[in-house]
């Protein structure tokens, strides 16, 4: 086992973590011919003296207000697409009926109850401000609520200087970024809130194809041949049935921009970006048989089709499976690639592999044992004996890892990269 540096911060899920989201009921009259439930409650609202639906909303505001940012907003967010669905008359009803409308179509939802794993990380858009040898960063989170729906979190923090990390503290309120623009080809554009920290920011799915689930977001820094610099990420659209790999693209963190891509390898889980293209080509490392590594080649970056085969399990902790641990880093060496490996009683571990710069079909060296391992207190958790990450990042003379632990808390880690370059090159 390697010899790394670990934090002593941890990141566990917490239920007390909660955003107000939609809750969803056909507004559709019902079968019957009758109203439909929708159209009842607002009646109910409409049907109310001003007295008596102040204090109705009163009583939901001492619950709730204390517990949410900008409550008042979110319920008048929330009549406008009621109002919209039913085309009602909204320039007749009072404020407060117009909220209470929608605090009825409203809950609030714990979205890191469940779990909270699997990061990535990526220099942050802002460096300004720092100490010398600092570096702003931004990292992406699995956070799994009720019903094991899974939304993408995301928190900031400081690298340096020296092998210390420090994150942003959390702001008390979490946000929700709920509402969608649609482009087309069923690509969605989402914004957070313009007065929203990104720490406090949750994305949820937005599309039919993402109903049950975005997960896994692989960040890249991504350099374009014109050197025009955007921050994208692959993940896992999961709709309770089928799955398929999707992107997000932003410039900036207040939008973005979820794009399905297609093509056979898009079928499948696990797809990750290099950051630049190399040969005038995008490139991708995938899992597309469930077992080994695969490099992919495009000239699209949302069409991907077959692969040619890269790695397959050779040790025997990686013998089950094996696939990609977030975007390959581009070191003088050649392009280091972080590797995930599932042995016996389903034990992960993190591996390392390095491929030819110029040529990343070569695999130039290979790590015999994992750099980490499920072990110790590090085995216990909502799915045991789980190490995983979905991104490191090159830190001077550091390799930064966070990983998720057993699918219930997150870990950090520094390995000094000179000690992984001898182990690559001894293999």
């Amino acid at each position: 086992m390697f010899d790394l540096i670990h934090c002593p911060l941890r990141l566990k899920a917490d239920p007390a973590r909660v955003v107000v989201r939609p809750f969803h009921i056909a507004i559709e009259a019902a079968a019957n011919g009758g109203r439909g439930r929708v159209r009842r409650i607002v009646d109910w609202v409409i049907a109310l003296d001003e007295t008596t639906a102040s204090s109705e909303l009163e009583l939901v505001l001492r619950d709730f207000d204390l517990r949410h940012w900008q409550t008042r907003n979110v319920f008048m967010s929330r009549y406008a697409q009621v109002e919209a669905g039913l085309k009602l008359q909204g320039d007749t009803l009072s404020e407060d009926k117009k909220q209470l409308i929608g605090a009825f179509f409203c809950h609030e939802y714990s979205y890191a109850a469940a779990a909270l794993m699997n990061p990535s990380i990526v220099p942050h858009p802002d460096q300004s401000g720092l100490s010398k040898g600092a570096v702003r960063i931004v990292m992406s989170l699995r956070a799994v609520g009720e019903g094991h729906i899974s939304s993408v979190a995301f928190r900031e923090g400081i690298l340096g200087p020296g092998a210390t990390f420090d994150l942003m503290p959390e702001p008390p309120f979490a946000t929700a970024a709920d509402s969608a623009i649609e482009l087309g080809h069923g690509a969605v554009e989402i914004h957070r809130h313009r007065d929203s920290s990104l720490s406090g920011t949750v994305l949820f799915p937005m599309t039919e194809a993402q109903k049950n689930g975005l997960e896994d977001l692989r960040l890249v820094r991504f350099v374009h041949a014109d050197g025009k610099v955007e921050w994208l990420g692959t993940y896992t659209a999961y709709n309770g049935t089928t799955i398929r790999s999707e992107l997000l693209r932003t410039t900036d963190f207040r939008t973005f921009v979820l794009v399905p891509m297609s093509g056979p390898a898009a079928r499948n889980k696990g797809m990750a970006l290099f950051p630049r293209m190399i040969g005038g080509e995008y490139m991708m490392i995938g899992r597309q048989d469930g077992e080994n590594l695969f490099l992919i080649k495009s000239d699209r970056i949302d069409y991907w089709g077959e692969g040619e085969l890269l790695l397959a399990p050779q040790y025997g902790w990686e013998q089950v499976q094996i696939g990609n641990c977030g975007s390959p880093i581009e070191l003088d060496e050649g392009w280091l690639v972080l590797t995930h490996g599932v042995g016996a009683m389903r034990k992960y571990s993190i591996g390392a592999v390095l491929l030819d710069k110029h040529d990343p079909s070569k695999v130039i060296g290979r790590t015999r044992e994992p750099l980490l391992a499920a072990a110790d207190e590090d085995r216990e958790g909502y799915v045991p004996n789980v190490v995983y990450t979905c991104g490191a990042l090159k830190y001077g003379e550091w390799l930064f890892v966070p990983y998720g632990v057993a699918d219930s808390s997150v870990a950090f880690a520094f390995i000094h990269i000179d000690t992984l370059m001898e182990a690559l090159r001894n293999e």
